[in-house]
């Protein structure tokens, strides 16, 4: 038997015949199994849920059937409650499937602590600039009989003293003593104020 003729032939017809509807029911097949177990063209609006506390995410996000996880607390920001959510992905109002897992930034309990740095002995001019960039604030300045003037003798916060290693919240004010020129050369060697 020759080859052209096998083409013609009804078994190799049959053949061809009976794997085109295999291929064509494979496919419609394969179709309907993926709608329904990727839940295609159902979808879900992300609900905004920025500023809530996590009980009225975790409550808010089971309505809308979808989860929800932590990946981050943030620099604190004043301008929404303590623990609450300052961020979240996928954002408010975009579609995604159920079960979907929605990820969130918390707003801390407050502002970080930062370790005050050792100011004593240097100037106004140095000493602002570097608290100021550690996140601190500078408050109100008081003078005392020293003779170096505008030297930084002491800090304060809140009316008690505070020295180079205390940790104060970032944006604490701090309020500075400084020495006013007018002090005798003799208190500068003995270091008293």
């Amino acid at each position: 038997m020759s080859f052209f003729k096998f083409l013609v032939s009804k078994t190799f017809l049959v053949q061809v015949v009976l794997a085109i509807v295999i291929f064509v029911s494979l496919i419609f097949f394969t179709k309907w199994w993926l709608n329904s177990t990727t839940n295609h063209n159902e979808r879900i609006a992300v609900p905004n849920v920025k500023g809530m506390t996590l009980d009225l995410v975790e409550q808010e996000l089971q309505n809308a059937k979808l989860r929800y996880y932590i990946i981050d607390s943030a620099n604190y920001n004043p301008d929404y409650p303590r623990y609450s959510v300052i961020d979240q992905e996928p954002n408010a109002d975009k579609f995604v499937k159920e079960n979907r897992q929605i990820y969130l930034v918390l707003n801390p309990s407050g502002y970080q602590k930062m370790t005050i740095p050792s100011v004593i002995g240097k100037t106004r001019r140095q000493a602002e600039p570097q608290l100021k960039a550690m996140g601190f604030e500078i408050g109100a300045i008081t003078y005392v009989d020293w003779i170096g003037k505008d030297e930084v003798r002491d800090l304060r916060h809140k009316g008690r003293k505070v020295k180079a290693g205390d940790r104060l919240e970032k944006t604490s004010v701090i309020d500075l003593v400084l020495g006013n020129g007018k002090g005798d050369y003799r208190d500068a060697i003995s270091g008293d104020n």
